[in-house]
């Protein structure tokens, strides 16, 4: 029984409930009015489950039941049904005594689910369910579906509406404009007369303008006459600033509004700074990844909106620093790894795969959520092994025709082992042996370690050259590829696998040189702009910051993009995959600045799971002063710089580290500064909710 919980959930087979939302939205991309499915196996919820519970009643109660699908109630083994009257919410009187009770659920249309209510006890997560295989495992719930009007069969977003910020009357149509990026449905209303309503979106004025080569479009049918009215919906949600209308001779409406459908939160991170561009950055940032956060962390609004597990990775790490909403998060992780057995790669890009083991990782390292972790376990364990199954003789990996190497949108030879491949699998690994540890697995600890450093050893040994100062490209047939790229020196900086000389080398020979392969995408720009930090270049990841997303501001953009390439010229801006507007304009690896500002400016990071120790290493740079807050499990960590004082307040819980570059030693009456290196200086930040208060010496000030 749950004695003190009041509140019953909705529950289902674990898993399920993100699996078959998984499967109904991966559907809902269109291509110029065609269904476009993803190219990868779709994993659908269990069709038929049986729930029970076993429980004692001191007299008689009554069950309050809902069920989402045709059931069937059973008690104590009996086979003859127990009657209920054939409503949406029903009833039955539970005798006193000791029960088993037990409901078979099946529904093909919706995940099976049972919302159940008495005195002494509810649906909740002790409930067990089987898929009936011989296997009763807990049932999984969510906080969004606690109540018994709300079955896990709509999913509970947030709507408000909003007028055009300008009509345009052109070329014998309407241009509305609604002022940024934005997502969700227009409404029609007194519409009159018979015919059709012509709709093009646009993310950009000329993709709206542009007939037969936009992307997106419906048709609207008025089927009223003259003197009819009515209000005229568009069918399914798409993503949009600017939307064209052409209508039929002797159609008329009154207004056409917006109807913007979002996930609701609220923005718990905050960066503001004497630099005004570096402020829209960070506002224009969070405006792209709150429209990507939606059922699932999706990749773009306009064109894919699917799950790609790379960039879940970003948009999942960025969410970090300003909504820390980890249901999504989950939901995100459950249904890109899908059902048993594995067959391909997730998405079906190799490392892709990789990226759903390092999300999980982050996920760990920023909640300190073991349970979460401990439910998947399983299932990263046969990932890994089908991963393993897949190694060349030389123990590394490399593309099979079924599968898609990506790495990035550049130009590159993806042939045979490409050294960023192995490196991501070997930080797999790395994550495979943190988790077999922090569950009791010794065995898989010591296996999964071994693994990792042989393949480290192995990856060194192969692509490391020492007169490039680099880790060259990939081998290809036994012939190593001496290309030198940004890609494999990135990823090993940012799993700290260089040692110090190499890691200056990596620094002033690759990330620094500009005759080495410049990255166009956000998606590689952030995993560039994040080495940098951490190999000591802040100012300059800030003037990149400056120039790189505020290029895309200067070419309008109220949302960032997929990809941008400076030197383009503007007309040739919106073209990708051979298309003039396919590049998607609102996409989550575009909010990268959220990261970078949030991580390495304000420069708050986790040291252990959950924030219960972290650091606070403020960055002036060239800025006059800075300040904002990052969220956690257990509160905010606020920051403020200037040239004179830094002035941390510590979240609920955990221990944390104020590092402070400076030519001389600060002052501070909240504990003792010790010199940890040359330069810098850290204050122990101890106490929870505190306001902790360090000043400079204005003269030399921060470094």
């Amino acid at each position: 029984m749950n004695i003190g919980k009041n509140q019953a959930t909705w529950i289902w087979y674990p898993d399920d409930y993100e699996i078959w939302l998984h499967r109904k939205v991966s559907v809902l991309r269109q291509y110029k009015g065609y269904i476009c499915p993803p190219s990868w196996r779709l994993d659908d919820a269990y069709t038929s489950v049986k729930f029970r519970k076993t429980f004692h009643l001191d007299a008689p109660e009554t069950l309050t039941l809902s069920v989402q699908g045709e059931f069937v109630l059973l008690m104590d083994g009996n086979m003859t049904p127990i009657p209920y009257e054939r409503k949406p919410i029903t009833s039955v009187v539970i005798p006193a005594g000791m029960h088993e009770l037990t409901i078979n659920v099946y529904n093909e249309h919706y995940v099976p689910a049972i919302y159940a209510s008495g005195e002494s006890y509810i649906t909740d997560d002790t409930w067990e369910v089987t898929a009936l295989d011989g296997k009763w495992v807990n049932a999984a719930s969510s906080s969004q579906f606690d109540e018994i009007h709300h079955p896990p069969k709509e999913f509970p977003f947030s709507y408000e509406t909003f007028a055009p910020v300008q009509v345009e009357d052109i070329e014998g149509g309407t241009l509305l404009d609604f002022g940024r990026e934005s997502f969700g449905y227009l409404n029609f209303t007194d519409v009159t007369g018979k015919g059709t309503i012509r709709l093009t979106y646009g993310e950009s004025r000329e993709e709206a303008m542009a007939g037969e080569l936009s992307e997106t479009f419906d048709d609207l049918p008025v089927e009223g006459d003259a003197k009819a009215i009515a209000v005229i919906k568009t069918p399914v949600t798409r993503a949009f600033r600017y939307v064209y209308v052409k209508s039929d001779e002797g159609i008329t409406y009154s207004r056409a509004l917006h109807e913007y459908e979002f996930l609701p939160m609220e923005a718990q991170g905050s960066f503001r700074s004497s630099d005004d561009t570096l402020n829209r950055i960070w506002d224009v940032s969070v405006h792209t990844i709150r429209l990507t956060m939606r059922e699932f962390l999706y990749d773009g609004i306009k064109r894919d909106r699917w799950v790609w597990s790379g960039d879940a990775n970003i948009g999942l790490m960025i969410n970090n620093y300003v909504f820390f909403e980890q249901d999504l998060a989950k939901r995100t992780l459950i249904a890109l790894r899908g059902k048993d057995p594995v067959c391909t790669h997730i998405n079906t890009i190799m490392d892709f795969t990789f990226y759903w083991f390092l999300s999980l990782r982050d996920y760990y390292v920023y909640t300190g959520d073991l349970a979460f972790i401990e439910t998947n376990y399983r299932k990263m364990l046969s990932l890994m092994e089908f991963c393993l199954n897949r190694r060349n003789e030389e123990g590394m990996m490399e593309g099979r025709p079924e599968d898609w190497v990506f790495i990035d949108w550049a130009p590159m030879d993806l042939r045979g082992e490409v050294s960023a491949e192995q490196l991501l699998f070997c930080r797999s690994l790395d994550t495979m042996a943190l988790f077999a540890e922090k569950l009791g697995d010794t065995d898989n600890l010591e296996r999964f370690g071994e693994l990792a450093a042989g393949l480290r050893r192995k990856i060194f040994d192969v692509f490391w050259d020492g007169k490039e100062g680099a880790l060259l490209h990939g081998r290809h047939q036994g012939e190593v590829n001496r290309s030198v790229l940004k890609y494999p020196n990135i990823f090993a900086t940012k799993f700290d696998y260089l040692d110090a000389e190499q890691r200056e080398s990596v620094k002033t020979k690759v990330l620094l040189n500009d005759d080495v392969q410049k990255i166009k995408t956000p998606f590689m720009r952030l995993f560039e702009l994040e080495a940098l930090c951490l190999l000591g270049e802040p100012e300059h990841v800030l003037s990149e910051i400056r120039s790189y997303w505020g290029g895309m501001l200067e070419l309008g953009a109220t949302s960032f993009w997929e990809e941008y390439d400076p030197t383009l010229p503007a007309d040739e801006q919106y073209d990708m995959y051979g298309d003039k507007y396919r590049k998607s304009l609102c996409h989550a690896w575009g909010a990268a600045p959220n990261l970078l500002l949030g991580k390495y400016v304000l420069g708050v990071r986790p040291l252990e799971p959950g924030y219960t120790q972290y650091i606070v290493e403020p960055r002036l740079c060239d800025l006059e002063w800075i300040e904002g807050k990052v969220p956690t499990s257990n509160g905010d960590i606020e920051v403020f710089g200037n040239s004179s004082t830094i002035r941390v307040r510590t979240n609920e819980a955990g221990i944390g580290t104020l590092r402070i570059h400076a030519h001389s030693r600060p002052r501070t009456d909240d504990g003792e500064l010790m010199l940890a290196d040359d330069g810098i200086y850290e204050l122990c930040l101890s106490e929870p909710n505190r306001l902790y208060v360090v000043h400079m010496d204005v003269e030399t000030g921060d470094a």
